[in-house]
This record gives structure tokens, C-alpha cells and sequence, in this order.
């Protein structure tokens, strides 16, 4: 488990992480969003020891991280966003050394670069050199490091930057796998793979947590209008569409179908179904949109 409290970081006149709180569980894949400069990659460096924070703390496993960092750092695999690799060692080489520096060695150490190796895709690239390879193959394996002494937190930043899809594909999946026993939290530009992946996601924004719920209720946190279409047989007068109560406005779309927009809550469906039985309108078509995670994250973070 995660626990982040009160989590602050400052550097000089700017304030990067600004009283953030959040935690995570176990079996939990947590999408990590905002803007460019939110402070996202300044938390999760924090989270791995490689940051001091200004002030609040950060538990992982309940080790802290200021008294106890080299226990964090045993159980936390971290891929930043500027993947560090040594570019003239081998694939089998790097992985080797990074397992070394976590302790492991032997036979056993060798056996888990091959498990690594296959789950991660990197079999056809496994005896080229790092700097031959290209940038996808880098990020797997700076993926494979992350994942080499098995531990039970994974913080992943743009863990599928530079993938091509079938390689997003593959790692979505291992992400997912993996997020059945560890903790993950994982930050992305990528909005449909938070939708695709997290259980939960937090949003923040110039330093502040502006959001932390279930992605599934996430629409609910921003506050907005309710988007309904609706498509008729013939054209039709929009004037007693406005004058129903609760609309804001409608605007005509291709053929006969009108975007109505209305106040967030109560359900204009049915008020929109029996006027339109009252004028005589032919109904085709009615349909109240959901808020999608890209909309609600414009919300939030303009």
C-alpha cells in the first residue's frame, strides 16, 4: 500500500506539489492525470526516494520514505519518464546489473531476466545492444528493470510513451496482469488507457488534488451541462424546445438531428418525448451523453 499525506514540494518561489493526499491498495491500477507541469512526475520521484519533500509524508509497505528509503526502494520498481539506460550494455547485461543491485544473483537471477525477457516482449531484441534498439523497445526495458526483484508497488511515468499500438496493447495487458497483486500507479497523457485500465484515478492540477474517485463516477465531479440528441422524421421549430424548463439552448446538427444542452440532473427525456407527442414531431431518436473522461479532465484542469 500507498499512503500520501499532506504531500508538499517546493522549489524556490514555486510551489510544484501543494498538500496532496491520496492512497492505494493492493490489487489497485491507479491513473496518475494532469496537465503538463500538474506535478505529477515531482510526486511520484518523491514516492521513490529520489526527491526530499518539503513537507507531509509518503508510506509505502509502512516504511517512510525520508527514515527509510533503501526499504522503500526494495519494494517499489519505478520507470521515470525519461527512461535512464545505459546505452552500450546488452539487454541481458542491463537487466543482470539492475538485478544485481537489488541483490539478486546466481541462477536465480538469470532465470528471472528470461522470465522478464518473454513477458515483457523483448525476445527478438534480447542480444542488442541498448542503444540499437528503438525507443519502444527501450521502454520495455525499462519496464523489464522496474519488474526485476518482484516487487509489490509499481510507479510507472508514461510507462507506454513511444509504443506503437499492438505495443500498447501489450503492455495494457501486462499492466493489467500485474495490477491483480501489486500496487500500481501509473501516470499517462493517454485518457481512453485510464479508462481501460484504473479502477480509480486522481487528477491534479498546478500542484493541487483536484480530483480522486472511481473513474465510473468521475463525470459526476465536474461540473457541466447534460448533452442529449435528439433526431426527428422532418425539421422541426426549436422555439418550445428552449422554452422547456431546464434547457440552456439547442443548436440543429446534419440532417434532423438537435443538440440539446441542459442543466446538469434531472432527465429532460421524457419532458423532450412528450412535447414532441404534443407538436406532432415524429421522434427517431433520443439520447442523453455521458460526460467522457477527456471532457471532465478539460473540466477540471482549465
Amino acid at each position: 500500500m500507498v499512503e500520501i499525506t499532506n504531500l508538499t514540494k517546493i522549489f524556490g518561489p514555486q510551489t510544484a506539489v501543494d498538500n496532496v493526499s491520496f492512497s492505494v491498495g493492493k490489487g489497485e491500477i491507479l491513473g496518475f492525470l494532469g496537465p503538463n507541469g500538474a506535478g505529477k512526475s515531482t510526486t511520484m520521484k518523491i514516492a521513490t526516494g529520489y526527491l526530499p519533500p518539503s513537507a507531509g509524508t509518503v508510506v509505502v509497505d509502512g516504511f517512510d520514505v525520508q527514515t527509510d528509503p533503501l526499504e522503500v526502494r526494495r519494494r517499489v520498481g519505478y520507470l521515470p519518464e525519461h527512461n535512464p539506460l545505459y546505452l552500450d550494455m546488452y539487454v541481458h547485461e542491463y537487466l543482470e546489473f539492475i538485478g544485481s543491485v537489488h541483490g539478486l544473483g546466481g541462477s536465480a537471477l538469470r532465470q528471472r531476466v528470461r522470465q522478464l525477457v518473454d513477458r515483457v516482449g523483448l525476445g527478438r531484441e534480447q542480444n542488442k545492444q541498448i542503444g540499437a534498439l528503438s525507443k519502444g523497445y527501450r521502454q520495455r526495458v525499462g519496464l523489464a528493470q522496474a519488474l526485476i526483484h518482484d516487487p509489490g508497488v509499481l510507479i510507472l511515468d508514461e510507462p507506454t510513451t513511444g509504443l506503437d499500438p499492438n505495443q500498447i496493447g501489450e503492455i495494457r495487458s501486462l499492466i493489467r496482469e500485474l495490477g491483480q497483486d501489486k500496487t500500481v500507479i501509473f501516470s499517462t497523457h493517454i485518457l481512453p488507457e485510464v479508462e481501460a485500465l484504473c479502477s480509480r484515478a486522481v487528477i491534479i492540477n498546478r500542484g493541487r488534488l483536484v480530483a480522486d474517485s472511481p473513474v465510473s463516477e468521475l463525470g459526476a465531479r465536474a461540473a457541466g451541462e447534460t448533452i442529449i440528441r435528439a433526431e426527428f422524421e422532418q425539421a422541426i421549430d426549436v422555439a418550445p424546445l428552449r422554452a422547456l424548463p431546464g434547457v440552456l439552448a439547442v443548436e440543429a446538427e446534419t440532417g434532423h438531428t438537435y443538440r440539446i444542452r441542459a442543466r446538469p440532473g434531472a432527465d429532460q427525456r421524457g419532458a423532450i418525448s412528450r412535447l414532441a407527442a404534443a407538436q406532432g414531431w415524429v421522434l427517431l431518436g433520443l439520447r442523453q451523453e455521458e460526460q467522457s473522461l477527456e471532457q471532465v479532465f478539460q473540466e477540471l484542469t482549465r
